[in-house]
């Protein structure tokens, strides 16, 4: 019996076809602009049931909303603007490596991990 498996590969998607799609922001965060400029993203925290029950037992409020905070630095703040629910990943990539002088490929590799965080977190969907 195998404790790790690989995952198959029927579900993962080909690099150009993951270029295609568009990026679209969560509609349960709110953004603040700061004064540097930067964006601050709060979203809510998904707390696992079990956690929720430890919480409960141990007098923890039940009804407080649980939200995190993350802030973003001037480069994350450009990709950030860019998701307008229209663009597509590539063309984020081809404005994002324009304005900062970049080549194509460091820019892709730079805005697509940070795409992909923001989707491990629930802060952007692909569509």
């Amino acid at each position: 019996m195998r404790v790790f498996r690989k995952k198959s590969g029927a579900n993962q998607l080909s690099r150009t076809e993951a270029l295609e799609y568009t990026p679209v922001k969560s509609r349960q965060i709110t953004e603040t602009r700061l004064e540097s400029g930067e964006v601050m993203i709060e979203y809510p925290l998904a707390v696992r049931p079990w956690i929720a029950a430890v919480a409960r037992r141990l007098g923890g409020r039940q009804d407080r909303k649980q939200t995190k905070k993350l802030q973003l630095d001037a480069l994350g703040t450009s990709v950030w603007d860019l998701v307008d629910g229209k663009r597509s990943v590539r063309n984020i990539i081809r404005i994002f490596a324009k304005t900062h002088r970049l080549e194509n490929r460091e820019a892709e590799v730079s805005v697509t991990g940070f795409i992909r965080q923001l989707g491990q977190r629930g802060l952007l969907g692909l569509g």
